[in-house]
């Protein structure tokens, strides 16, 4: 009974404690707001260090006003483990119930909502959308709102309370969402590009059962998740949110670390090739895995923050430092395979430091230039680098199996030499043609991506960026140009309608958004010929060439090309309306000309060019030839 008297005396004060405070307050009148509205000005906090008060006991202290707590918008880590009470003067002003939702700000794994004039005060808890808490108020009706809030455990908790009315809360979650659109897609690019490295990896380990392969899987897969989850991962609070920002994602990264040493270690074979490095590598990789365990258990086991959050940087300071050791040791040793895995994590360690100052001096680029932009560019950095360092160890090994396979066959096999010489010439000269081809065009690709990167960056104090539709231009102009060369190789595609499909496609393509009017005229029914990928590859490279031509040198508005069967013969014509050929004086056209002439010849395909109101380049065959 005297339990009993003792809360009503306590619900009389506060509730005349309360009508105290709304009548010296300005309400916020949710009749009035419209769409949403910063509220920040007009709330109240409190931050509980024990977090342990009840709500009774939060409501008789004194609440200052939030815009005085200057570290609102990035909570420090020593106060992540507190809880902080906003308070909301509300008003529904209309002649009818009315309904709001109230967003405090990101990254909190509690947002509790009570009515203060409810007896006795409840929890709000229906109808949410995640991240807001919806209230009702009846006809003309005044009350306090008070938010409990726990942040996670992480350092970028913030808060930021905004009012939005109830039917505009849609738009304005999507709006919210579509200030993370851009980094979202260039995240789910990454990640489509890293999903198929792990498969490349997968059927790497499979052909070769090699572990080194796996373990630079299971790397890729944990950036996968990483770039992933940073992508599909919303700010509002879910479980999986409250996980993934609080432990899963450094989880993922310091795992991710621990499968990228281990696989340098058995790629480069460290332990017989360089036992220091391998010192540094195998002592870092144990140490990491030491605290990881004692981070998992500061998350999981403890209600403090600072020790995971001092531990978290040790380790990141940790992974610098191994990284540096690494490229310091291996540019060392003047070995090209170890350079090409160094160059890959100096280019991460690189991006990374950007990253972070980024993130330390709270430094705002605009458009996608965040701190996880440059780490997902360091990440596919050093990806790209390991690439080439995998072409450059499968090379090496492939030509010292073939030397010693020959050596093989010239000891046990004396009789069959010249058979087995000519059989390594021809594969050796096909793969040589192949690697010169990929070589040439992904070459030039790379290096354009990496000129327009870099002119990216020494203008990333604006928001006007255009080398970046630059970079995607060139990669899409290497894809094809390697689409080109897997055309030429498949026998699928030997006949002649194909050929022509392919360089009428091509052609079209190339002069959209140009200026110069290409029109192409081809006979309805061709022959149904077998057109062999030599002939086709040297055929479509040649139209490519004069292509190229007629849109860098010959300042032309218009272009025809024609095929015209007569007979048992073809005749392809490329005249364009421009200049003309200045035959006294070739060195705009470089080694072009002299290329198209070869490779014309080389499958025995008459080839001509000339001037005739413009340039006309003539490419004739007998039919019966192909």
């Amino acid at each position: 009974m005297k339990s009993i008297v003792t809360l009503l005396g306590f619900c009389i004060t506060v509730t005349y404690c309360s009508a105290q405070i709304l009548s010296d307050s300005i309400p916020i009148d949710i009749a009035w707001v419209k769409e949403d509205s910063i509220i920040i000005s007009k709330t109240a906090l409190y931050i509980d260090t024990s977090a342990k008060l009840s709500i009774y006991e939060i409501l008789q202290k004194n609440f200052s006003p939030l815009s005085d707590f200057k570290k609102r918008k990035d909570i420090p880590t020593g106060m992540i483990t507190y809880s902080f009470y906003l308070k909301i003067l509300v008003l529904n002003s209309a002649d009818t119930e009315k309904s709001a939702y109230l967003s405090p700000g990101t990254y909190f794994k509690k947002i509790a909502l009570y009515k203060i004039n409810d007896k006795p005060i409840k929890r709000n808890d229906s109808n949410n959308v995640p991240g807001f808490r919806k209230f009702t108020l009846g006809a003309g009706e005044l009350s306090y709102v008070l938010i409990q809030l726990e942040p996670l455990k992480n350092d970028f908790n913030g808060i930021s309370p905004k009012l939005v009315n109830e039917s505009y809360i849609n738009n304005f979650t999507v709006f919210i969402a579509g200030h993370k659109y851009n980094i979202q897609i260039l995240g789910f690019i990454l990640s489509g590009v890293l999903f198929m490295m792990i498969l490349f990896m997968v059927t790497n380990f499979i052909i070769s059962f090699k572990p080194e392969f796996i373990y630079n899987a299971l790397y890729s897969l944990c950036m996968f998740l990483l770039i992933f989850f940073n992508s599909l991962v919303p700010k509002n609070p879910s479980d999986f949110t409250n996980f993934y920002y609080s432990y899963f994602d450094f989880f993922l990264l310091a795992t991710g670390t621990i499968f990228y040493i281990s696989f340098t270690r058995k790629f480069l074979n460290t332990k017989i090739n360089y036992p220091n490095l391998e010192k540094i590598l195998k002592y870092g990789e144990r140490f990491i895995l030491l605290l990881l365990i004692v981070y998992t258990i500061l998350n999981f086991f403890t209600d403090t923050y600072l020790p995971q959050f001092y531990l978290e940087n040790i380790m990141k300071f940790i992974f610098l430092g191994i990284g540096v050791a690494f490229i310091y040791l291996a540019f060392k040793q003047h070995n090209r395979l170890l350079n090409y895995i160094a160059a890959g994590n100096a280019m991460l360690v690189f991006f990374s430091l950007i990253s972070f100052a980024i993130i330390l001096f709270n430094i705002k680029l605009g458009g996608i230039f965040s701190a996880l932009f440059f780490y997902y560019i360091g990440i596919v950095s050093e990806l790209a680098f390991f690439l080439l360092g995998l072409t450059y160890k499968n090379r090496s090994e492939l030509i010292q199996k073939i030397k010693e396979q020959e050596a093989m066959k010239l000891e046990a096999e004396k009789q069959e030499f010249e058979m087995q010489i000519a059989v390594i010439k021809a594969q050796q000269e096909e793969r040589n043609r192949i690697s010169a081809d990929m070589h040439d065009d992904l070459g030039a690709g790379m290096t354009t991506i990496r000129l327009y990167s870099e002119l990216a960056k020494s203008k990333l104090d604006t928001n006007q960026i255009p080398e970046i539709d630059k970079i995607s231009s060139s990669a899409n102009e290497l894809l094809n140009k390697m689409n080109a060369i897997i055309w030429s190789m498949s026998s699928s595609n030997d006949s002649l309608g194909n050929m022509i499909a392919y360089i009428r496609s091509y052609a079209l393509e190339y002069f959209e958004d140009t200026g110069i009017k290409c029109r192409i005229d081809i006979p309805e029914n061709l022959p149904n010929i077998q057109v062999i990928g030599e002939i086709r590859r040297n055929v479509f490279l040649v139209v490519k060439e004069a292509l190229n031509n007629i849109l860098k040198h010959a300042n032309a508005s218009e272009v025809n090309i024609t095929l015209v069967r007569t007979d048992d013969r073809l005749t392809l014509y490329i005249q364009d309306n421009g200049k003309g050929i200045d035959f006294d004086s070739l060195r705009q056209f470089g080694n072009g000309l002299k290329n198209m002439k070869k490779r014309m010849a080389d499958v025995d395909i008459e080839f001509s060019i000339e001037n005739n109101n413009g340039t006309l380049v003539t490419l004739h065959r007998k039919v019966t030839q192909f």
